[in-house]
């Protein structure tokens, strides 16, 4: 039986994604990189578009930045980069490393999804880099409207002193985060914490470490959402 029209196309897909998915090392593997950045990883669009925003002094929201908008930020002042993204030996990140290290900017990375409620050890992971990393800074995922999104809200929490319903416009329409999408799990992370009732007795970060529990998150998010994950 012929293989149908769509499972071709997408096994096309896949084998092309696949050989522009590359570190690049040479003239050759920079311009597969630069492909599959464009166009599979939709830098074609952060070119003319950005979210990009304060959260606090020295502390920078955005998508995935661009080497263009790097060095506009580094003449600026920034000194470090925080990527919400995984897949270290992806183009998109390899060729951010290479960007920051030819920049003088420090890379710091702390893995998140935006398809799952993240684990008490990713968060209080994120925490611990806030502490750690040299200001001024940018925090940036794919899109930044949803792991940024939590990230800056965190930050706004444990560093500002905000109370969540302040840190939760970090999750919002102006950054084209929707709560009824499958990414609303990670503000479902800010409504758990204030059902709890922590809000006014336990910070965040204590929180996280005695009480999160991120399958509850997920389910009561999903129940929310009529049964979808």
């Amino acid at each position: 039986m012929p293989m149908p029209l769509f499972r071709r196309l997408y096994d096309l897909e896949r084998r092309w994604r696949a050989h522009y998915n590359v570190v690049p090392v040479d003239d050759e593997t920079w311009r597969r990189a630069r492909i599959y950045n464009a166009w599979f990883d939709h830098a074609i669009l952060r070119t003319f578009w950005t979210n990009e925003a304060e959260v606090a002094p020295g502390v920078l929201r955005s998508n995935h930045p661009t080497k263009r908008r790097l060095k506009r930020l580094k003449a600026a002042g920034l000194r470090s980069v925080l990527s919400l993204r995984a897949s270290p030996g992806a183009a998109h990140s390899a060729t951010e490393r290479l960007w920051c290290e030819e920049l003088g900017l420090t890379l710091r990375t702390v893995a998140m999804t935006d398809k799952a409620a993240p684990t008490p050890a990713s968060l209080l992971a994120l925490i611990e880099t806030f502490r750690e990393i040299e200001r001024p800074f940018l925090i940036h995922c794919k899109a930044g409207a949803d792991r940024a999104g939590l990230a800056s809200a965190i930050y706004l929490m444990v560093f500002e002193g905000r109370p969540v319903a302040e840190a939760r416009k970090m999750l919002s329409v102006r950054f084209l985060h929707l709560r009824s999408s499958r990414a609303g799990v990670l503000g479902a992370v800010l409504d758990a914490y204030e059902a709890d009732g922590a809000g006014a007795a336990m910070p965040f970060e204590a929180w996280v470490a005695t009480r999160y529990d991120p399958a509850a998150v997920a389910a009561a998010f999903a129940a929310g959402r009529g049964g979808k994950g």
